[in-house]
């Protein structure tokens, strides 16, 4: 077997984790693009949120991710009112159709920055995080962001499984 370099190897270790994003995102986004409108404006469970609402949230998350890694303005930053700052209060929404298409913009576009990084930008830290504590925490990274994202899609593609599975009952 062919011995790694350090360079080599940081390449690997950043080209892992773009391939787990965009598994992650491409789940997702399926799941999000199989439930019609009407099936994304039901609680995934009873008094629990609904996929309109956790479609929101996922735009406004993942669209917070460009300020936090340095990567400029933010695209929908009027979406935290709605979808970060808020309860799921399950009215008052933008339509299914301009989330879908705000959370494909959101994601292409900070797919392209992320893969634009050089491999050794993912362990610098993140601009929520001060030096001084980054000298003394330095996994508060770049990586940790998306590692911690990676979770949260996860987490919240699942609980729009609920839904799916409503609609095959």
């Amino acid at each position: 077997m062919e011995t790694l370099t350090k360079s080599s190897e940081s390449l690997l270790f950043s080209q892992t984790f773009l391939k787990a994003w965009a598994l992650q995102l491409k789940r997702f986004t399926q799941v999000v693009d199989e439930l019609g409108d009407e099936t994304l404006a039901n609680q995934t469970a009873p008094g629990r949120n609904t996929g309109i609402y956790i479609l929101g949230h996922m735009v406004a998350v993942h669209d917070g991710i460009y300020p936090l890694l340095g990567f400029g303005d933010r695209l929908y930053p009027e979406l935290d009112a709605l979808f970060i700052r808020t309860p799921d209060a399950g009215k008052g929404y933008p339509d299914a159709a301009s989330l879908r298409l705000k959370w494909k913009e959101v994601n292409q576009r900070l797919t392209e920055k992320l893969e634009a990084m050089d491999p050794h930008e993912w362990l610098d830290r993140h601009t929520a995080v001060s030096e001084s504590d980054f000298a003394k925490e330095p996994n508060r990274n770049k990586l940790n962001v998306i590692v911690t994202r990676l979770a949260h899609v996860g987490y919240h593609a699942g609980q729009l499984v609920y839904l799916k599975e409503k609609v095959q009952d």
